[in-house]
């Protein structure tokens, strides 16, 4: 069982400062790109000079993901903290505690966005999970106790709820 204890609010917190901090990146990143794609070397000398057509996919790219981080993190500043107990049907906003048939636990938070970002380390570990995941489908109304079967790869695991906050 994982002992340290992480609260949902500074779960929340962090998810936020990450998202900030990826969107400032990309949204740096897109700004340079776009520059380098108008700037006047990159001026094709022939028709097959495609190096202003390359700057700008990679520009354009770089804005679309900064758009995708904008919208999550919208989504995570409007978040509403759920409370649970041991009975309480899994849904958004859950932090639930998982232990495989192996005896190795990980905690996973159900979010609206940002599927797959790991928060923490070590035994504070967190994966942010989504709903239309796998293993977000597979937990979504199950309780304490419930057993889930989720593909991770190309294996099948199964995983046991042992505490949800």
């Amino acid at each position: 069982m994982l002992r340290k204890v992480i609260t949902k609010e500074n779960l929340l917190h962090t998810i936020i400062e990450v998202l900030s901090a990826d969107l400032a990146t990309l949204t740096a990143a897109a700004r340079g790109a776009h520059a380098a794609a108008t700037h006047e070397e990159c001026i094709p000398d022939n028709k097959y000079d495609t190096t202003a057509l390359e700057a700008s996919y990679v520009a354009q790219g770089q804005a679309n993901r900064a758009a995708e981080i904008r919208l999550a993190l919208e989504r995570y500043r409007a978040l509403i903290l759920l409370p649970f107990n041991e009975e309480t049907p899994i849904r958004l906003t859950a932090l639930v505690t998982l232990e495989s048939d192996e005896g190795r636990c990980r905690r996973v938070f159900v979010g609206p966005d940002a599927g797959g970002l790991k928060v923490g380390q070590g035994e504070t570990e967190c994966l942010v999970i989504t709903p239309e995941s796998p293993i977000g489908r597979a937990l979504l109304g199950k309780v304490c106790g419930d057993e889930i079967e989720a593909d991770h790869g190309r294996d099948r695991r199964s995983y046991t709820v042992v505490e949800v906050a």
